[in-house]
């Protein structure tokens, strides 16, 4: 029986592991549930799976998470210490969903107790990606792609040897926004960037999606998992969301990785590997598919995409500062304080302010891409307040 921990439980990524390891309880035992505000969620769940240990991330929360679990045998703890504590307890393989630069510390956690870490978490390797293989590498732990792109290139490049790898495409659905005029992008509403046409995920990745941020961080995290240069990596707009990712070898030869628009089978490739095991996926049907199809993302739409290739040719600490940036302008829009395609002008405002701090901070180290990140959103709230 496998140990598994679940960060960011109560989230999309987070409920659909559990949905896996729901249907074969026997191969599983679950030490530690994470959680933000969804206490009902939480407790539910920790109570259904009999976790070791509840965790929300709000200190405030935690009189009601006790009182779900009160009499039931598992231990109810809050607040960022607890997170880390939580993904320290052994565990052969814990999946990493806590959204954003939150999830970095408790990733690591996990990582030097020599787990299996399934990586969901993007902005771990976007603001500390060799820290966290380095850290991998010397606790004798593994790292696992969640993120259905990178997971593609993962098993695309299974029995390959990635020297012979020369190009690598990742595709993007092109996001609520993608067919609508130029002109009438600056108009949009929080409510109109929170849906998307075909993946059913929390509120803030789904603007991401939008905006292309979210592809923007899967650049930078290609670039640093499989080692690619920031040349080799393309992003191409497929609005059916089929094909995931795409390898191009030395030889001509594509191999593209397709499947459904679902979670399930990144997570369950990352829980079940090295095996591949039966999961409740559509199967598809290409021929009533009829078509692919893909073009060229326009920079004009997506700029983000410009500000990727940005932080990637400057390495070191600007992965800390794009992401909380990012991060930070997504908080204001979402609060009405800046426009749909403003987000974009304050992050590349951000990173060139925040240039000079962050190059001269040496090694990434947790503490380093903390005061970054720190600095960042400090620098994003007055730039916000200076405009408004």
């Amino acid at each position: 029986m496998r140990r598994v921990s679940v960060l960011g439980a109560t989230g999309s990524i987070g409920q659909n592991t559990l949905d896996l390891i729901r249907r074969a309880p026997d191969d599983y035992k679950v030490v530690a549930l994470t959680g933000g505000r969804n206490i009902a969620q939480l407790a539910a769940d920790a109570r259904e799976f009999g976790a070791q240990v509840a965790v929300t991330a709000y200190e405030d929360a935690l009189p009601d998470l006790r009182a779900a679990l009160d009499g039931r045998g598992v231990e109810a703890a809050a607040g960022a210490r607890a997170l880390i504590e939580a993904a320290s307890r052994p565990a052969d393989w814990t999946m990493s969903a806590i959204v954003g630069h939150a999830g970095l510390a408790p990733g690591m956690a996990a990582l030097r107790e020599g787990a299996t870490l399934a990586l969901a978490n993007k902005e771990s390797l976007v603001t500390a990606g060799p820290l966290l293989l380095a850290t991998a590498q010397a606790r004798g732990a593994r790292i696992l792609p969640v993120d259905s792109e990178h997971s593609a290139v993962f098993q695309a490049l299974v029995g390959e040897d990635i020297s012979e790898a020369e190009r690598v495409i990742i595709t993007a659905s092109g996001g609520a926004f993608r067919d609508w005029p130029l002109e009438d992008l600056p108009g949009a509403t929080v409510s109109q960037a929170s849906s998307h046409p075909n993946w059913d995920m929390g509120q803030r990745i789904t603007i991401d999606s939008a905006s292309m941020f979210n592809k923007a961080l899967e650049l930078i995290e290609t670039k640093e998992f499989f080692g690619f240069t920031p040349k080799q990596i393309e992003v191409l707009i497929h609005p059916q969301s089929l094909v995931h990712a795409l390898v191009g070898f030395r030889d001509g030869a594509l191999m593209a990785h397709i499947g459904p628009p679902d979670m399930r089978h990144a997570i369950g490739y990352a829980l079940h590997w090295p095996e591949r095991r039966d999961l409740p996926v559509e199967r598809l049907d290409l021929a009533a598919t009829g078509s692919l199809e893909f073009r060229a993302p326009d920079l004009r739409r997506y700029p983000a995409l410009a500000l990727a290739q940005e932080v990637m040719q400057a390495g070191g600490h600007a992965g800390a500062v794009f992401n909380a940036a990012k991060e930070r302008a997504l908080d204001h829009f979402i609060a009405g304080r800046t426009g749909f395609t403003d987000m974009t002008d304050h992050v590349a405002e951000a990173m060139q302010v925040m240039a000079p701090h962050a190059e001269g901070l040496g090694d990434i180290t947790l503490e380093t891409v903390a005061e970054v990140d720190h600095l960042t959103r400090k620098q994003m709230d007055a730039q916000i307040r200076t405009r408004a």
